[in-house]
């Protein structure tokens, strides 16, 4: 479990660098982004090994509702994910759709996974990402105005989100767990 904690720990900590010490992070200039980068393969690779090989109690397993539940929202996160690369109409009501996303992705999680390395693997990259998000809007202030957005924009974004989500899911079951119920 140590392993596990590690490594939500170092994952935060490299995301809010920027935020919580900004003129720490400058300093380092260009070689900042490789250790963050870095960084994050090691946090992940950490939250892996870690979640895999963590015990703990368990408090509710999947049902078949859960897991349809858990793939909608999923589908959502993924797709709230690829709106924020294209820029898409979303934007405009979310104003940190990488961030929102990340929330959804740990919600899901959590109502298909009710035990304890969960609660702290999702739970935990759940509470980074509102931290994250409350750090960004002390530091940016209000919005700037929002751009019309091509319908382009938006068909590359839900196409981009049937493709990831078919690779998640392949993923998935090639791990072992089968995200279809």
């Amino acid at each position: 479990m140590l392993l596990l904690i590690l490594g939500v720990l170092t994952w935060s900590a490299l995301h809010m660098w920027k935020r919580v010490a900004p003129a720490s992070r400058a300093s380092y200039g260009d070689k900042g982004a490789y250790i963050v980068g870095i960084g994050v393969i090691i946090s992940i690779a950490m939250m892996v090994l870690g979640y895999r090989a963590a015990e703990g109690t368990v408090y509710w397993g999947r049902t078949s509702a859960m897991t349809g539940i858990n793939n909608l929202l999923m589908v959502f996160a993924f797709y709230l994910f690829a709106a924020s690369g294209a820029k898409t109409k979303v934007t405009k009501a979310i104003r940190h759709p990488q961030l929102t996303a990340m929330m959804v992705f740990a919600v899901a999680h959590l109502l298909v996974n009710g035990d304890t390395p969960s609660f702290v693997l999702f739970g935990g990259l759940g509470i980074w990402a509102f931290v994250q998000m409350q750090l960004i809007n002390r530091a940016m202030g209000p919005r700037g105005p929002y751009h019309p957005v091509p319908i382009k924009k938006e068909v590359t974004a839900v196409i981009a989100t049937v493709v990831v989500v078919i690779v998640v899911a392949l993923v998935h079951m090639a791990l072992g767990y089968n995200p279809f119920g």
